[in-house]
C-alpha cells in the first residue's frame, strides 16, 4: 500500500496493520521488522512485533524468519535503484501507488525474461546435443 507523501516507516504500523488483516482476512500471529517499528505498534500488537537486534521471547524459528526478511532487503534496494521507485513522476496519491505497482511489474519482468534466456539457452544445448556428430562439426564450421 502506498501511503501519502513520505511518513516514516516507524510510524505506518498502526496504518497498515488493519489493512494487511482485512486483505488477508486473518488476524497477524507474528510482524518482523526494523528496529524503528519497535515503540508505533498499536496496543493489540505490541507484544507480536519482532525487530532485528531483538534479543527476548526470539525463538530459533523466528530467527529463521528474521533471516529469510534479511534476504528481502537487497531487493527491495534493487527495485528502487534498477526500477525506477526511488523517484516518483506521477502525480498525487494515486501515482504514488501505481508508480510502486509498476516498479514491481517491472522487476518481475526482468526475472521472468532472465529465466526464459536461461531457458533458450538449456533448450539450444539440448538440441545441439542430439545433434549427430558430423552435423555439430558442420555447424560450429558454418559460424
Amino acid at each position: 500500500m502506498a501511503l501519502p507523501g513520505n511518513p516514516y516507516d516507524g510510524h505506518t504500523l498502526e496504518t497498515i496493520i488493519p489493512d494487511m488483516e482485512e486483505t488477508i482476512g486473518n488476524e497477524l500471529s507474528r510482524i518482523l521488522a526494523d528496529a524503528g517499528y519497535r515503540h508505533n505498534a498499536p496496543e493489540s500488537h505490541k507484544l507480536r512485533v519482532f525487530t532485528s537486534g531483538q534479543k527476548r521471547r526470539v525463538t530459533p524459528a523466528i530467527k529463521r524468519q528474521m533471516r529469510r526478511r534479511s534476504a528481502v532487503e537487497p531487493v527491495i534496494g534493487h527495485i528502487k535503484n534498477e526500477h525506477r521507485m526511488d523517484r516518483n513522476y506521477l502525480a498525487e496519491q494515486h501515482g504514488d501507488a501505481i508508480n510502486a505497482v509498476l516498479a514491481a511489474v517491472g522487476y518481475n519482468f526482468s526475472l521472468l525474461l532472465n529465466w526464459f534466456r536461461d531457458f533458450l539457452c538449456l533448450l539450444a544445448a539440448m538440441l545441439l546435443a542430439s545433434l549427430p556428430r558430423s552435423h555439430q562439426v558442420s555447424a560450429s564450421h558454418a559460424s
